[in-house]
């Protein structure tokens, strides 16, 4: 495999601190910690407190973060031969492997620990998506299938689900389809990056539905996955029995993104690409926004 050509950046003083905060990719990790803030939310109960929603986010974070960073060092070949993320610390060398292995696991032991205390379920429930993200996704399946995509989109669905069980103590049916709308979004997520950067992937040797199936299914699977993610969040706003007005909130949400994303299938240019790919993101945090609102 060709790398990419890049300037090799010598670490400072001032560089090491940015370096280690972009192993966690942050606005990645900050999604997903609205998701389970907002899975929190939705199971307010007279246990809520201060301490169980400020633990919940930090937990949340050190978990997320501490995970990505594992994922960053185990793709550390991947990156360096995609124009996309060739320039990440761990290929540029600003952060060496052993230093950057320390950090996630640092971060990933804190708040693993931190969560059993909390609460035993809600611990089970973030190891769970460390083991369904690094390991399964990332480690086993993420060369080998496109379909690994799936156990990506269980690792994604686990924040939700978490901060329901931290909130209600238990497993139920809300928190499931709140997670399943995770599930089935991530999809529109990843399907749209594939299409456009199919060429690194491809030079990366990372198997995608764009180089299986083509890119017209590809996209007949983001629309599909855009209405059953819609879907999915109706469902649970309706068995967490918000109000019409919240409600027919996710409807409209839900309505833009899956005709968007049917208007893809016929209008296949990378400018829609990438307005459906900025549109799942503000449809998963508006949504999300308005489930954990809906009880205050």
């Amino acid at each position: 495999m060709k790398t990419p050509a890049t300037t090799s950046i010598r670490p400072t003083t001032r560089s090491l601190p940015l370096a280690y905060w972009q192993l966690t990719k942050s606005l990645q990790t900050f999604l997903l910690v609205v998701t389970g803030l907002a899975g929190f939310m939705s199971g307010m109960n007279p246990s809520y407190n201060w301490y169980m929603f400020l633990g919940g986010a930090a937990t949340l974070f050190l978990t997320i973060a501490g995970t990505t960073v594992f994922n960053m060092i185990w793709d550390k070949d991947i990156d360096s031969v995609m124009s996309r993320t060739c320039r990440r610390p761990l290929p540029t060398g600003v952060v060496d492997e052993a230093h950057a292995m320390l950090f996630g696991l640092v971060l990933l032991s804190v708040g693993l620990a931190w969560g059993f205390v909390l609460n035993p379920v809600y611990g089970l429930v973030l190891t769970a998506g460390f083991l369904f993200d690094f390991v399964i996704y990332t480690v086993w399946l993420k060369r080998r299938s496109p379909w690994s995509i799936i156990w990506g989109g269980l690792s994604g669905a686990m924040p939700i689900l978490a901060g329901r069980v931290l909130a209600t103590g238990s497993l139920d049916l809300a928190g499931i389809s709140l997670a399943l709308g995770i599930l089935l979004w991530i999809p529109v997520h990843i399907l749209t990056f594939a299409i456009k950067y199919d060429q690194d992937y491809r030079r990366a040797h990372v198997p995608t539905f764009v180089q299986t199936l083509g890119v017209r299914k590809t996209r007949i699977i983001i629309a599909l996955s855009s209405m059953l993610s819609a879907l999915s969040f109706i469902i649970a706003a309706d068995l967490l029995m918000l109000s019409i007005r919240h409600i027919l909130l996710l409807v409209i949400l839900g309505l833009g993104l899956t005709l968007l994303s049917i208007f893809f299938i016929f209008k296949p240019t990378d400018k829609v690409n990438f307005l459906l790919f900025k549109a799942a993101s503000m449809f998963m945090l508006l949504s999300n926004i308005v489930i954990a609102t809906a009880n205050l």
